[in-house]
């Protein structure tokens, strides 16, 4: 069962649509959300978007501002086991709150997801650094 190099795994992350967020506090706690994202050179971007939340002071930010290392993961499962893969992003994190360097990440955001286009994101935006790939792959050749 193959582990996949950084260039596959870059091509299945980025075609993922959705990957899951997860951080850890000050308490130690750790917090995964789902997240939409887009990849772009040595980054991942999400940004706060207008879904209903319950504050904007997200949990994700605060753990952020707390510890910015954090890691990303996308998978793909279906009953055929042979088309199974896991890609994770270990990075670490800011937060960018500033319009005119919010606009690059919205924009690759915008471009990937159509929901985005008519609304962007109000942001802010966490920027992840990509310190390394981990990733695995059911399917031969894709290593």
């Amino acid at each position: 069962m193959p582990r996949l190099d950084p260039d596959a795994a870059r091509r299945l992350l980025a075609g993922a649509p959705v990957a899951r967020l997860a951080t850890v506090g000050e308490d130690a706690r750790p917090h995964l959300v789902p997240v939409t994202f887009a990849v772009h050179r040595g980054a991942v971007y999400t940004a706060v978007d207008h879904k209903p939340k319950t504050t904007r002071d997200l949990r994700r930010l605060a753990n952020i501002r707390a510890n910015p290392r954090v890691a990303l993961l996308a998978d793909h499962y279906e009953d055929d086991w042979t088309r199974l893969w896991w890609v994770r992003v270990d990075g670490h994190a800011g937060i960018v709150a500033e319009p005119a360097r919010m606009r690059e990440p919205l924009a690759l955001l915008a471009a990937r997801y159509p929901r985005y286009r008519d609304r962007p994101p109000e942001g802010p935006v966490i920027a992840i650094t990509i310190d390394g790939w981990t990733g695995w792959s059911a399917a031969p050749g894709t290593g």
